[in-house]
């Protein structure tokens, strides 16, 4: 299908704009590619394109321009957000202490025609669709696209909480077609409404944009175990996102920490206690817009969450259109069926780590734990070689971790038939576990690690690739960390409250936490990526 592009009356929010502002923007001369237009007291206006910001008149805006703008467009909402009668546009007002508008964020809003065809099979299949992506790129626009093709043979229901499907006014736009419009008195009251769409209107299909809070979240779970289809988007970029999310987690299922058997947990070659899907999801597809025209697709949500828990995250289906409107689909490679391997009785893992998180020097030379073993060299021609490593007793989860956060083609594998190498704790070595003899007998290079930590899993990786002193970079790093949180706990036990770490990835924080708990100190973590970081205290 070809698009087609309509921008939704854009003079009648021009109209709205003093006069001077209104020339610039069409001086601009770039009004396709116009996305906001901003407005701030004190500050000069500037016009927000797709790919630049450019600033539309050297004279700051003054108070009574807002006023001007303020006194033509709607009544502004609970959100603080206004619109233009039988207009797509979305006006948002910042206000001070006393409530008087100080800003104002004038949104285009555009109904583009055909931007579904990349997913249509999929929103015609009638399962429930989920959709995220960063602000600004084209969910709601793709959300009124689906309503308006569903309206064609369904009966459709668009909860609208800030009149952006559907537009501002009573009457709905016609970008949604035969759809149905409810609109949302206050945002709070969202859930409310979509419970009543369903109870009172009969919809086959409900359409919601902005599922952010908890009550929304069981609304939908609600509408969807009453055969109801949902169509809706999430805040959020990727699946991973959404699980570490807990306001809307259970959107996919949701996670919860298990306590495993010391049998199962000897089956899957992890620790005791790991996270689990609490409940099935609330959407069968989740949908994840890297740009306007590239879409990951993960067809079955159930089983990209239990992967993605297990540390086999698998990989989406990939959609793109072309230079010429073409759609290309990357198929996902297909599932194992094969189940992991069941460890050999009386094999041993411990779940936990040492009192002191120490760095291991990787490889089986070790003084502890001498094997004579051939050493790998995947660097062939200055490029590196993948390497399939079997792991016995290593987290998976942080091979992969410690994989990618070095840059090596480590493949983890799930038969030691198949490994290059394979990887143990000093513990299941010195028991001479059967399948590490096996491994032995073969010749199959043994790596032996004293703990299953993040830097003992570098170090190896490290060893194992032979990676230059730059290529390290990442575990010198994680020294300074250790040596930071070593002060830090330090402060603490000597009397300090509570001590902030600065902001830092999720794979240091992970770390951190490590050392606070085997302190005997609470941790925990603080703000939104990328300012988080971890705060220690005792009890």
């Amino acid at each position: 299908m070809t698009q087609h592009r309509i921008t939704d009356d854009l003079d009648a929010l021009l109209d709205v704009l003093p006069i001077n502002i209104r020339h610039a923007v069409e001086k601009a001369n770039n009004s396709d590619k116009l996305l906001e237009i901003i407005l701030d007291l004190g500050r000069v206006p500037t016009a927000r394109f797709i790919e630049d910001e450019v600033v539309l008149a050297e004279k700051e805006i003054t108070r009574a321009e807002i006023d001007y703008v303020d006194e033509r467009v709607g009544d502004f909402d609970a959100d603080n957000r206004a619109g233009i009668e039988r207009t797509l546009h979305r006006i948002s007002a910042i206000r001070n202490r006393r409530t008087a508008v100080v800003g104002l964020t004038l949104r285009v809003g555009r109904a583009v025609y055909g931007t579904v065809d990349i997913i249509q099979d999929i929103i015609e299949s009638g399962k429930s669709v989920l959709i995220l992506g960063r602000p600004g790129v084209g969910k709601t626009t793709l959300l009124r696209e689906a309503a308006r093709i569903l309206a064609e043979l369904k009966r459709v229901v668009i909860v609208d909480t800030s009149n952006e499907i559907g537009g501002d006014g009573d009457v709905p736009h016609p970008a949604v077609g035969k759809a149905r419009r409810m609109q949302v008195r206050e945002p709070m009251l969202q859930h409310e409404v979509m419970i009543e769409a369903v109870e009172n209107h009969n919809p086959e299909v409900i359409v919601i944009d902005e599922i952010g809070r908890e009550l929304e979240a069981a609304a939908a779970r609600t509408i969807a175990e009453r055969g109801v289809q949902l169509i809706g988007t999430a805040h959020g970029q990727t699946l991973d996102n959404l699980l570490l999310n807990p306001t809307l987690s259970d959107l996919v299922g949701g996670i919860e920490a298990v306590t495993l058997s010391d049998e199962e947990a000897r089956r899957r070659g992890t620790q005791k206690t790991v996270l689990e899907r609490r409940a099935p999801p609330t959407f069968d597809v989740l949908i994840e817009i890297q740009t306007r025209d590239r879409f990951a697709v993960h067809a079955d949500i159930m089983s990209s969450v239990d992967a993605l828990l297990r540390g086999y995250p698998l990989q989406p289906e990939i959609r793109m259109r072309d230079a010429e409107g073409k759609i290309q689909i990357e198929k996902a490679a297909p599932v194992s069926t094969r189940r992991p391997e069941r460890f050999v009785e009386g094999s041993r893992v411990d779940a936990k780590e040492p009192k002191a998180p120490r760095r291991g020097r990787g490889p089986a030379a070790a003084s502890e734990v001498p094997i004579a073993t051939p050493r790998l060299d995947p660097v062939s021609g200055g490029t590196l070689q993948p390497v399939k490593i079997y792991p016995y007793g290593v987290a998976r989860n942080r091979l992969l971790q410690a994989a990618k956060r070095l840059g090596v083609p480590a493949i983890i594998v799930k038969d030691a038939g198949e490994a290059n190498a394979l990887v143990t704790l000093k513990g299941h070595y010195r028991d001479r576990q059967q399948t590490i003899v096996d491994a032995e007998h073969r010749g199959m290079p043994i790596y032996v690690l004293r703990a299953n930590s993040v830097g003992q899993v570098e170090q190896f990786l490290s060893d194992l690739f032979n990676l230059p002193g730059e290529q390290q970079a990442a575990g010198s790093e994680l020294e300074d960390v250790k040596s930071q949180m070593q002060e830090a706990i330090a402060a603490v036990l000597n009397g300090e409250r509570w001590v902030d770490l600065p902001p830092s990835s999720s794979l240091v924080r992970r770390l951190q936490h490590e050392m606070a708990r085997q302190a005997e100190l609470v941790s925990h973590s603080y703000g939104k990526e990328p300012r988080r970081h971890v705060r220690i205290f005792r009890e």
